[in-house]
């Protein structure tokens, strides 16, 4: 190991004069022995002299050397070595100029338990528990996406255990078809058994074969007449085809990531494709700190580093498709090799299904960072804020936030609104009429509008969101975890948004996931700004939907439901009598004096406007 002599001002030609030609590692720092940026090098005395010329210095880079007080180098036997050291202590320093992968977090996988009734769900983690792990998969969105899938298809339970081992009747899974309740006896062990072993067979990527396995047994249920049972497997078979050709990947079984980056001169974009045993498990967008580095071939290569040298625990295909090549990939794959005794192809030039995987990949790296960059209000900075508050392992990418509007029980609607990193996601929004609830209960208002809202999205018809907040108290709190909890959706933090006792913006009480966890935001918190900002604007919504159905109803004359009653008499009886509320308070007789009104017809608007 070698180094600058410990002085003020640092002198690059005598550095550079007793710097080493050989492969290895060089770290800068400034004048207070921070840890400015790590590198490495198959010549260190060349590329370091390339930090030190007088001109062609990227603004960037140049602003980097202005700051370098020290330089200490390390020597290694080759530059396979050089790049395992390097991500070694960029993932201990992280260093400010250097391209930083913010993805610390393992990996979910789908976790299937073992016993008579096993259960689906979501695992994070070390693999400790008994049973069989499948994955793992991008994203907790890509594998909410697949046990959505298998819950409609098999039905088979995502409860917690203590749940299923203390219910005496079935919840309100069994009641929209979404599991054939074990806990409480309504199934044969061997038929759980058969819906258990097609799950497997779905997440092992054998598609073709439980689609042949289940179209044998539709035709052989048909043949016995058990029309019933044949509907089941066909809706079964229509949806894992359907699925099938959505998730259709050329490559056969082939484990493959395709990975596309993307650079402009605000940030960077990596978008990863996951394909496992030929199916794709799903996508996701990294958004990679960069520094000096910004041409894209640079940016590859340091997330490839980074995201499968830097975290040896990570699956690791056998096969990469990139958008662009570097000169380091082979020093990688060397790397790969020693450090995890893994062969690894990385292709660049690929046809068919291959080049339009990798063109959408391209395409979403794009789009990604063109939304995250257009987003004027620092939306993403909240987020991030937000997600450090909350003490969560990653940014939230989707917030939904639900309100109550009425007008004393009348016209009652809830609305949902949704914001991304990128801001309100209006074509997401929905509204919900609620009926059947007694006035002014706002907890059973609330109570419709979730199981509504979270029953379509256990039908596969829109997407979970990373957190839900709740405009209410510790009743309404209370109450969205119980819709929650009967109905299985998995990982959901709750946040439960109250007015202080002030009911001033800026005092808001907030509840984390139960009334237990209860704290307040300074005023200048960007999160809080950001928990206003959605809980006003679904505020705002409910408000809007409620006046237009109450101006609906009021709009609405009691008298279109006569038959025989026209405009044009409605119009006529309203002149007469100088409204609807005057209208109500006349007798028949005095109805009948109407224009163009008989006795008969009088005796049906007065029913009308006599029968509640």
């Amino acid at each position: 190991m070698s180094s600058t002599p410990d002085n003020v001002t640092f002198d690059p030609s005598a550095f550079l004069a007793t710097c080493s030609g050989r492969p290895g590692v060089y770290r800068m720092f400034d004048s207070d022995a921070r840890l400015l940026y790590v590198g490495k090098a198959k010549n260190l005395k060349k590329r370091l002299a390339s930090y030190f010329r007088k001109i062609g210095l990227a603004p960037k880079t140049a602003a980097l050397v202005g700051r370098i007080a020290q330089v200490e180098t390390t020597i290694t036997a080759n530059e396979t070595e050089a790049l395992l050291l390097e991500q070694t202590l960029i993932k201990e320093w992280r260093p400010p100029y250097n391209i930083l992968l913010r993805d610390d977090k393992s990996y979910p996988y789908v976790y299937l338990s073992d016993g008579d009734y096993p259960r689906l769900s979501i695992h994070r983690g070390a693999k400790k528990s008994k049973g069989r792990y499948f994955g793992p998969y991008p994203s907790a969105g890509a594998i909410r996406e697949s046990l959505s899938l298998l819950q409609k298809t098999f039905l088979v339970r995502q409860c917690e255990d203590s749940y299923f081992k203390n219910r005496t009747r079935p919840c309100l899974q069994y009641q929209i078809k979404r599991c054939k309740a074990p806990c409480v006896g309504l199934v044969e062990p061997e038929v759980y058994a058969a819906d258990v072993r097609h799950s497997v067979m779905f997440l092992e990527g054998r598609s073709s074969a439980l689609n042949d396995e289940l179209s044998g047994s539709m035709e052989k249920a048909a043949m016995n007449l058990e029309f019933e049972r044949a509907a089941e497997l066909r809706d079964q078979v229509a949806l894992l085809r359907r699925v099938q050709d959505q998730q259709s990947m050329d490559g056969g079984t082939g484990d493959v990531d395709v990975v596309a980056a993307f650079v402009n001169p605000g940030g960077a974009c990596v978008h990863l494709i996951s394909v496992r045993g030929g199916r794709v498990l799903g996508s996701k967008n990294f958004f990679p700190s960069v520094a000096i580095e910004e041409e894209v071939g640079e940016v590859m290569s340091a997330f490839l580093a980074q995201y499968y040298l830097a975290h040896s625990e990570r699956e690791l295909p056998g096969e990469l498709i990139v958008n662009v090549m570097h000169e380091d990939f082979e020093t990688l794959i060397s790397a790969i090799d020693t450090l995890r005794g893994q062969q690894l192809v990385i292709s660049h030039r690929v046809r068919g299904n291959r080049a339009r995987w990798q063109q959408l990949a391209v395409t979403n790296a794009e789009q990604a960072l063109a939304a995250r960059l257009a987003n004027r209000q620092h939306m993403g900075a909240r987020f991030e804020a937000l997600a450090k508050v909350l003490g969560l392992k990653e940014t939230p990418m989707r917030l939904e936030c639900y309100d109550i509007s009425h007008s004393s029980g009348e016209a009652t609607v809830a609305s949902c609104v949704v914001f991304g990193p990128e801001g309100p996601l209006k074509s997401d929004y929905r509204r919900y009429n609620i009926e059947g609830v007694t006035a002014g209960d706002d907890y059973a208002a609330m109570r419709q509008a979730l199981v509504r809202r979270f029953s379509r999205i256990k039908d596969g018809e829109g997407k979970l969101p990373d957190i839900l907040l709740v405009d209410g108290g510790k009743g309404q709190l209370s109450m969205a975890r119980e819709v929650l909890d009967e109905l299985a959706v998995p990982e959901l933090v709750l946040l439960g948004v109250a007015k202080g006792v002030t009911r001033k913006a800026g005092f808001e009480t907030l509840y984390l996931n139960d009334a237990a966890h209860e704290f307040t935001l300074p005023g200048d918190s960007p999160a809080l700004h950001l928990i206003q900002q959605i809980r006003d604007e679904a505020h705002r919504f409910a408000i809007t939907g409620h006046r237009a159905r109450r101006g609906k109803t009021r709009r609405t004359s009691t008298l279109e439901d006569v038959a025989g009653v026209g405009p044009t008499r409605r119009r006529e009886l309203l002149k007469h009598f100088g409204g609807l509320q005057e209208l109500a308070r006349a007798s028949v007789e005095e109805i009948a004096k109407s224009p163009g009104i008989s006795k008969k017809l009088a005796e049906s608007i007065y029913a009308t406007l006599h029968s509640e």
